[in-house]
Parts: structure tokens; C-alpha cells; sequence
């Protein structure tokens, strides 16, 4: 986790009355989190650049307005999650980008480092686990995001529900919820995958372009829950619990890091890049 409650606050409220190095320490402790946020939410290292950036530079310059510096964190993670909602929504509007599903879970390009994190990830069942988060609703999508962090101790689920703006209970059903479309969600990939595929399934299929979306969800899932064929290729998969910790805990590779703080790879040099032109117009604001 970033820092500790006490640190965190100090940090917080020194960076609130202009101190520069506070800031730059702010951000810098805390970009891993939303990156494992993001990143979990997207998949695509593509995206994740983007939105962590967005991130970052739409909390900083609103640093001023948060009256509880207690609450940094579920502050931060409830902007993370506007920006990966108002991306996903962005995206499954978008026309142009209807890749088949096949071709949407090939890894992008990347470098070396990248492309070993891909292979672990997108290995056996936790492959089957990434594919299935993107048949979900993008809010959810954005919401399974910030419960791997929860699972993983990095976050409370008092912090969750106030990084969806809504009680502990109201959260808990939410969560709750998200589960159950997940869970759905992975059986249907495994019966999408079956080898040999459910005959009655390839005729149900006729016409999908091969795109996740909602109503191709509820179509297909119609279909395996009351079919035996795609219930025994559900029945293999590892339980979901098995698989969260794992898949929840990315660091934050050097590089990308550089990107979004805006300083060279392996450099301990602070204040130039992105971060440092919102930190400058931040501190002309508080000081």
C-alpha cells in the first residue's frame, strides 16, 4: 500500500499549502495505485498510460478542494474510476473499434518487460479471467477494478464505497452484484473456448460479429446456464478467489512510471514532465 495514515496526511496537507516536494512525493507514492486500478479495469497497455495520466492530472490541480486529508486515497480512487468509466463508455460507443474477441486479447506491442507481465496474466485461467471481465457493463468493469484492490489489502471497503460515492452496505451489494456478472462472464468464455464448442452454442452464435457486449452476454449466458455441455466446461474453472490476489498486485512497470511522472527511466530526478506543469500551476494556487 502507499503510505502509512499518518504520512499520508502529513503529505496531503503539506502539498495543500504549496510545498512542492510534498507533491511531487504524493504523486509518486500513490501512482501505483492507480495504476493497478486502471490497469486492471483496461487490460490494454495502451489505454492505461492514458487514463492514468488523465488521472493524475485532473487530482493534482483538485488537490485544494479535498476538506478530509484523511480520505486521500478513496478521493484518488474515486477519480480513477470517473476516468476508467468515462473511458469504457467512450470506447464501447466507438464504431471503429469492433475487433473480433480473438483479436482483442492478443497482447499489443510492447517491450520485454511488458510482454512478460502479458504471459503471466494472460495465462491458463487468469486469461480465461481477463477475457471475462471485458463481456462486463463498464461500470462494472470499473468496479471489479477497485475490489482486486480491496482483495489485495489496498484498499478497505469503507474506502471503496466511498470511492463510489455510496454506504458500506449499498457497496456490498453492489460488489455483490459485479461478482455474479463476472461469474457468469467466465463461464461463458469457457464455453466460448470449449474444444470441441457446444453444437446448439455455434448455432446460438450465428450473426455475433464476435465483440463483447451486453446483449451478446445475456444471449449466450441464457443459453449455458441451461445447457450441460457448457456447465462441465464452467465446472473446470479455478474459483475466482484463487485468482484475485495474483492478478491484482502489478507493479508499476519503470518505464510507464517515467512516463506519467514525466521523468527520464531510472532517474530519481522530480519536477519536470506532466506532473511537474500541474504541480507548478498547483502551488501558484495555494501559495
Amino acid at each position: 500500500m502507499g503510505a502509512g495514515r499518518g504520512d499520508e496526511t502529513s503529505l496531503v496537507l503539506a502539498a495543500q499549502a504549496g510545498d512542492p516536494r510534498a507533491l511531487d512525493d504524493l504523486a509518486a507514492a500513490y501512482l501505483p495505485l492507480v495504476y493497478a486500478i486502471v490497469r486492471r479495469a483496461l487490460g490494454e497497455l495502451a489505454d492505461v498510460d492514458d487514463v492514468v495520466q488523465e488521472t493524475m492530472l485532473r487530482a493534482l490541480p483538485e488537490l485544494r478542494t479535498l476538506r478530509a486529508p484523511e480520505c486521500f486515497r478513496p478521493w484518488l480512487a474515486t477519480i480513477a474510476t470517473r476516468q476508467i468509466s468515462t473511458h469504457l463508455h467512450r470506447r464501447q460507443a466507438d464504431a471503429e473499434r469492433t475487433a473480433p474477441l480473438d483479436e482483442m486479447t492478443d497482447p499489443p506491442d510492447a517491450d520485454a518487460e511488458d510482454l512478460a507481465l502479458i504471459h503471466v496474466e494472460l495465462s491458463g485461467h487468469r486469461r480465461e479471467t481477463a477475457r471475462a471481465s471485458r463481456w462486463l457493463d463498464p461500470d462494472a468493469r470499473a468496479l471489479l477494478s477497485l475490489w482486486w484492490q480491496e482483495t489485495a489489502g489496498r484498499l478497505t471497503r469503507a474506502e471503496l464505497a466511498a470511492a463510489l460515492g455510496t454506504s458500506v452496505a449499498h457497496a456490498a451489494v453492489r460488489v455483490q452484484r459485479m461478482r455474479n456478472q463476472l461469474e457468469l462472464s467466465r463461464s461463458l468464455v469457457a464455453a466460448l473456448e470449449a474444444s470441441p464448442r457446444c453444437p446448439r452454442l455455434t448455432t446460438e452464435l450465428g450473426g455475433w460479429d464476435g465483440v463483447p457486449s451486453t446483449l451478446w452476454r445475456k444471449r449466450i449466458t441464457r443459453h449455458t446456464r441451461s445447457c450441460g455441455d457448457c456447465g462441465r466446461a464452467a465446472a473446470e474453472l479455478v474459483p475466482l478467489e484463487r485468482l484475485i490476489v495474483a492478478l491484482a498486485l502489478l507493479p508499476v512497470p519503470p518505464a510507464r512510471s517515467a512516463t506519467v511522472l514525466g521523468r527520464p527511466a531510472g532517474s530519481a530526478e522530480v519536477g519536470s514532465g506532466p506532473v511537474a506543469g500541474v504541480r507548478a500551476g498547483l502551488v501558484g494556487q495555494l501559495v
